[in-house]
């Protein structure tokens, strides 16, 4: 995809599920480390393909639970929300998200899951050795909104502490070290 900051939802998710489902195919070891401490590669597509299910049904989405090995499970749901952002009706459907505010369901998956697509497909793709491109204009646009947070990023819990990058860094290091990350982590030999 040539413009993925400019793609619908539907579209963006399409591409970075794809892009997560290749990385997924070439892990051949999910017991190895990664850039988040606590997790090991396996323990990636675990989160990716529970907390969509559990947020959604939070807000009275269905959204069918998955079986079978990482990558059945991951194109399964894949498909499921898929067929969510496809369909306009449900797409428009307005979740009310507390404090946050409300937002459509197209736009709260593309903010926060295929947002998680993004971030956690540099995670797998460093602990498993594989290459990925991310957009560096989708991930400008991922560090202007999270940064817009403030300390509540933090906060949340669900980031580490900001790692400091070059003032020159590429706009995914950018991104990477705001969410705790290492830009220059390396996979332990």
């Amino acid at each position: 995809m040539s413009n993925l900051t400019e793609a619908a939802p539907a579209e963006r998710h399409r591409h970075l599920a794809a892009q997560f489902a290749a990385l997924i195919d070439g892990t051949t070891d999910w017991e190895v480390a990664t850039p988040v401490k606590e997790w090991q590669a396996g323990d990636i597509v675990d989160h990716i393909t529970t907390w969509p299910r559990q947020m959604l049904g939070a807000h009275g989405v269905e959204l069918a639970e998955t079986t079978g090995d990482r990558a059945e499970a991951f194109r399964a749901q894949t498909q499921n929300i898929q067929a969510l952002l496809d369909d306009p009706e449900t797409a428009g459907r307005v979740l009310h998200l507390g404090p946050m505010g409300d937002a459509p369901l197209a736009m709260v998956l593309d903010g926060f899951y295929s947002a998680d697509l993004f971030m956690h497909a540099w995670d797998l793709a460093k602990a498993t050795g594989q290459e990925v491109d991310l957009d560096q204009e989708a991930a400008a646009g991922f560090h202007a909104g999270l940064s817009a947070m403030g300390p509540g990023l933090q906060a949340s819990g669900q980031f580490g502490e900001p790692v400091p990058v070059a003032e020159d860094a590429s706009p995914v290091d950018r991104l990477m070290g705001l969410i705790g990350r290492d830009p220059a982590w390396t996979r332990p030999a």
